[in-house]
């Protein structure tokens, strides 16, 4: 079985405020939605692509916890919410 090919493409849109990452180059067959994640499943069961919806608010709560469980700290983040 050939594996879809890995991409890793980053994207996000100020206005909408939506992250998108592109994790392989495979046809979407179903997706399912998270809280603010909308991931985007392959026939076979794997994630192709992910929607991170509010990626400014998700960010900085990931921050967040990452800071109080002592895993690491994310760079500062220059994200801008949508205005409007």
């Amino acid at each position: 079985m050939a594996r879809p090919k890995t991409t890793k493409k980053i994207s996000y849109e100020k206005e909408a405020d939506v992250l998108r990452v592109e994790l392989a180059k495979a046809p979407i067959d179903y997706a399912t939605e998270l809280g603010p994640l909308i991931i985007h499943f392959s026939k076979r069961g794997l994630p192709v692509y992910i929607e991170i919806l509010e990626a400014s608010k998700f960010l900085r709560e990931t921050q967040k916890a990452f800071v109080r469980e002592g895993v690491f700290a994310l760079p500062r983040l220059r994200m801008n919410a949508p205005t409007g």
